[in-house]
């Protein structure tokens, strides 16, 4: 149905253009129409436009009279049907013996009298926001990423287990620990002692502290820890193996170092001594990847500004020194100024990540 405005403008439209010189045929398909629907419309001399919705419709004989919906009103409102929908009423009413009118007339009547809802305590059905999956860090302690993985020991079959927790802006580890066994008390003095470290209670904003849908990470006692110290959880979505990318790619870092014993650790000590070596090795020797090759504690204290503008300055003055052996532009030494956590296909970080030239994830 075309609104009578649309319809004179199309029409003043293809007047306009059959003046200019324009065949009728052409310029009514460039307008939307066909050339016997023009005609139509210039035969309507009073330009009334759409006539159907005034039209004066006959009451079909098979109507329901108003007898029957006061009838099938007072059924739907009986203490007993009272919280039964009409597709409970019917089927109700024939087991009696009675039929007064069909489930969709039961309900056209019910709606003409604004009754159609829900009946009874129930409530209808709302959508549940999804919980974001997409985090940006354009700072250190706005987002976390932590893990739990498996250390193999000297014994076939037994495990050391290592938490790590990393901040993904500046790919610092901040929390780590050790243990013997896999519980969530592990988890939560973790999370205790990072926070207190980091200061995080002196934070207007908490970080958001991102993990996978391991049965550690998720327990109660964690949950608690989190809520009192205000972190704000996140996990992966179910099915998605990659959504705690940062993470794994730190674990493979890890595991990959030539310290790390083909042959498994003898003992737990010889596990934490080893940790706490790649811990410092990784946040204060380590040149990441991804963050322009800077450390990642150089990046956390905010030191990574002036090395990489020293870093431009050197390559732009040796490429003034010598232009002809420079094709193209210096390395880019700009500071990547935001990170973000699975962003979304269609998403504007992954636009804005695919323009620029981004550096690998890898650790």
């Amino acid at each position: 149905m075309i609104r009578q405005e649309d319809r004179q403008r199309r029409m003043d439209q293809i007047e306009a253009a059959c003046q200019a010189g324009a065949r009728l045929a052409p310029a009514c398909v460039l307008a939307g129409i066909d050339a016997r629907t023009y005609q139509r419309w210039q035969a309507d001399a009073d330009r009334r436009g759409d006539r159907r919705p005034l039209a004066q419709r006959p009451k079909p004989a098979h109507a329901l009279s108003e007898a029957e919906r006061e009838a099938i009103l007072a059924v739907a409102n009986e203490p007993r049907f009272a919280e039964l929908p009409p597709a409970r009423i019917v089927p109700a009413l024939a087991d009696e013996g009675c039929y007064i009118a069909s489930e969709s007339s039961f309900y056209r009547v019910l709606r003409a009298h604004h009754q159609v809802r829900y009946r009874g305590r129930a409530h209808a059905p709302t959508a549940a926001p999804k919980p974001p999956t997409t985090h940006q860090a354009t700072r250190p302690r706005q987002v976390w990423c932590w893990d739990m993985t498996y250390l193999p020991t000297a014994v076939l079959g037994q495990w050391f287990f290592l938490y790590l927790i990393l901040d993904l802006y500046s790919r610092k580890i901040v929390g780590f620990t050790v243990e013997a066994t896999d519980h969530s008390d592990h988890a939560a003095h973790l999370l205790r002692r990072t926070a207190l470290a980091e200061g995080i209670h002196a934070l207007a904003d908490k970080p958001v502290l991102h993990g996978d849908n391991g049965a550690t990470l998720k327990a109660t006692t964690v949950l608690a820890m989190l809520h009192w110290l205000g972190l704000k959880p996140s996990y992966s979505r179910p099915r998605v193996s990659n959504d705690n990318a940062h993470a794994e790619a730190l674990f493979r870092t890890a595991k990959y170092r030539p310290e790390f014993p083909a042959g498994g650790f003898r003992s737990l000590e010889v596990a934490c001594l080893w940790a706490n070596n790649f811990v410092r090795w990784y946040n204060t020797e380590h040149f990441h990847s991804g963050i322009r090759y800077v450390t990642p504690a150089q990046r956390h204290d905010g030191h990574d500004q002036g090395i990489l503008a020293a870093r431009q300055h050197i390559y732009q003055a040796a490429r003034d020194a010598n232009p002809a052996r420079w094709t193209r532009r210096t390395r880019n030494w700009t500071p990547v100024d935001s990170v973000t956590l699975n962003p979304e296909r269609n998403s504007p970080a992954r636009e804005n990540s695919s323009n620029k030239q981004s550096m690998p994830m890898a650790a």
